[in-house]
């Protein structure tokens, strides 16, 4: 029997150094782990040794962890797995291969279709968290021609990027992610004029989502337009 009866979307964490619950405080409104930005429960599991740092680099020993995390996830009641930072996708196949429910690492699994919904002249943006390390081998897109339509840019250096490499990481800074975003938004349009569509890989910034639509004028996509999508295909 599990632990968890209804129906949940279960979100695999990074470390952060917080104080355990129920000390530790509500995560913000529009975050992926909070329980009113879906219409859905939201359960969790931290993956242990995962921060910021090893995952962003990427660290292959961390698929036991996740393994492990998203197992006790189903366990619980998760009928679908997500993970609170993009760089998780790394460890996509490892966890949909030990799980028997629908695994969305990354908001980047997305990048194939949202290709598709542009003209070929359109470019798609992608918003990461640091650029250095959002490398091709993790856009999933093979056809060169289709690859050149998309442009990444990072917020790398920017006060959000620095406060998450802490430990413990202190609580978010909408203001610094929206401010980086749009900054960056920016200067990727400044080079690509033709950009349709913006991507954000990072599970942060959904947090700002609704104020750089309005500055952008541009349809946003993140992982919890992906989280939307797979868990009403479960549920219907």
């Amino acid at each position: 029997m599990t632990s968890q009866t209804q129906p949940s979307l279960g979100v695999l964490l990074l470390e952060r150094g917080l104080q355990p619950a129920p000390s530790r405080p509500t995560p913000l409104p529009g975050s992926l782990v909070n329980p009113a930005t879906f219409d859905f429960p939201i359960i969790s599991e931290t993956v242990e040794g995962a921060w910021v740092e090893n995952v962003v680099r990427g660290d292959p020993a961390l698929a036991p962890a996740y393994i492990a995390a998203a197992r006790r996830l189903v366990d619980r009641g998760a009928i679908a797995i997500s993970s609170n930072c993009g760089f998780s996708i790394r460890h996509q196949a490892a966890v949909a291969a030990s799980v028997n429910v629908p695994v969305v690492m990354s908001s980047l699994l997305l990048l194939p279709a949202l290709l598709r919904q542009l003209p070929p002249s359109a470019k798609i943006a992608v918003l990461t968290y640091d650029s250095t390390h959002c490398g091709q081998d993790l856009l999933g897109i093979d056809d060169p021609t289709e690859r050149a339509r998309i442009v990444v840019g990072g917020i790398e250096g920017g006060k959000f990027w620095h406060d998450e490499l802490k430990r413990p990481a202190p609580p978010i800074d909408v203001a610094a992610i929206e401010t980086d975003v749009a900054a960056c938004v920016a200067r990727l349009r400044d080079a690509h004029p033709d950009i349709g569509l913006l991507l954000f890989e990072c599970a942060g910034f959904p947090l700002a989502a609704a104020a750089i639509r309005r500055i952008a004028k541009l349809p946003v996509y993140d992982i919890t337009s992906l989280c939307r999508l797979t868990i009403a295909a479960v549920v219907g």
